[in-house]
C-alpha cells in the first residue's frame, strides 16, 4: 500500500486480518492529514471529538496489531509487468501481487512572491504543527473553507491577533464553523481580500500585501506569520500514464475502486469523487480491501 493515512490503514486491518502480507510505504508523516488535524468532531464513536493525532495512533497501532508493516519510502513511478505490480521507491525496486494508493492530498500553495522564499520562517500550511511557535503573536490565515476557518480558531490557542484573507465575497465553511467564527473577537475576516506577496526580512516574514477588490486598492498587513488553507490537491504525481487520472489529477476507479491497471486500486482522498472525509477514507479502506482479496483469489485460478 502507497501511504499509511486513514485509508491505507484501515485496508491494512482487513488485508492482514486475511492473512495478506502487507506492506506500507509511507515518505511523511503516518496518519496523513488527519494527523496533523488539531481536533476532529465528526468521525464516529468519539462523542466528545479526538484529536487527530491520537486518532491516527490508534489506526497505526491497530494495523501493527495484526502485522501490518509500516516503512518509511517514497514511489517514484508505479507499473505493471504480467500479473505482478512494480513499484519504483528510493530504496529500491518492490514488487507485489496488488497495491493500493492511498496517497491522500496536500495543501495547495498560493504561488505568489516570498511564499517559498519563507517557507518554514514565516510561511506554514499546518496549524497543529506550527502554531505554538506565534504564541503571543500576529499572524494572518488565508483560505475561506472549512480548513482555514478551522485552523485559524485552533490559532487564537496562540496568536494575540489573527487577519483572516477571504479572496471571494462569501465563505465555504459550514454554519457551524462560522458561528464560532463570528463569536471569536480575536479573528479580524477580510472579505475580497487577495494575497498577492509575502514580504520579510531575508530572514523572516514581516509582512503580506493584498489587494482590497471592493475598494480597488492595495492593502498591507503587518504579520509575524502566515498559515495557507486554500485547498487540495492530490499526491499522485508519481503515478504513470498507464493509470487514468480525471482532470484535477485525482485517481479515477471503477465501482470496485480498482484503477486503470488491473490489481492497482484506490482509496480515500485520492480518489477521484471522494468526499474528504475522514469516515468516508476509512469506508474505502476497507472495501478496498475486500476488493483486493477477491483479485487475489482471480491469480490463484
Amino acid at each position: 500500500m502507497i501511504g499509511a493515512g486513514p485509508a491505507a490503514l484501515t485496508a491494512a486491518v482487513y488485508t492482514t486480518r486475511e492473512d495478506i502480507d502487507t506492506v506500507l510505504l509511507e515518505k511523511a508523516v503516518i496518519g496523513g492529514l488527519a494527523a496533523t488535524t488539531d481536533w476532529i468532531d465528526n468521525y464516529p464513536g468519539f462523542p466528545e471529538g479526538i484529536s487527530g493525532l491520537d486518532l491516527a495512533e490508534n489506526l497505526r497501532k491497530q494495523a501493527e496489531r495484526f502485522g501490518a508493516k509500516i516503512e518509511l519510502d517514497e514511489v517514484s513511478n508505479i507499473r505493471k509487468e504480467g500479473d505482478v505490480v512494480v513499484l519504483d521507491t528510493f530504496s529500491g525496486e518492490r514488487r507485489a501481487k496488488a497495491v493500493l494508493i492511498a496517497t491522500g492530498t496536500e495543501y495547495k500553495k498560493l504561488g505568489i512572491p516570498g511564499e517559498a522564499e519563507y517557507l518554514s520562517r514565516g510561511v506554514h500550511y499546518c496549524a497543529t504543527c506550527d502554531g505554538a511557535f506565534y504564541r503571543d503573536k500576529k499572524i494572518i490565515v488565508v483560505g475561506g473553507g472549512n480548513s482555514a476557518v478551522q485552523e485559524a480558531l485552533f490559532l487564537t490557542k496562540f496568536a494575540s491577533h489573527i487577519d483572516l484573507l477571504v479572496r471571494s465575497d462569501v465563505f465555504r465553511a459550514s454554519d457551524v464553523l462560522l458561528h464560532e467564527l463570528e463569536k471569536n473577537k480575536q479573528i479580524t475576516v477580510h472579505m475580497n481580500t487577495t494575497t498577492d506577496e509575502i514580504i520579510g526580512d531575508g530572514s523572516k516574514v514581516t509582512a503580506v500585501k493584498g489587494t482590497d477588490k471592493k475598494a480597488n486598492k492595495q492593502v498591507t498587513f503587518q504579520t509575524d506569520g502566515v498559515f495557507v488553507f486554500v485547498g487540495l490537491k492530490p499526491n499522485t504525481q508519481f503515478l504513470g500514464k498507464d493509470i487514468e487520472l480525471d482532470e484535477i489529477g485525482f485517481v479515477k476507479t471503477n465501482d470496485r475502486l480498482e484503477t486503470s491497471l488491473p490489481g492497482i486500486f484506490a482509496a480515500g482522498d485520492v480518489r477521484s469523487g471522494a468526499t474528504m472525509q475522514i469516515a468516508t477514507a476509512v469506508g474505502e479502506g476497507a472495501t478496498a480491501a475486500l476488493r483486493i482479496r477477491e483479485y487475489l483469489e482471480t491469480l490463484k485460478k
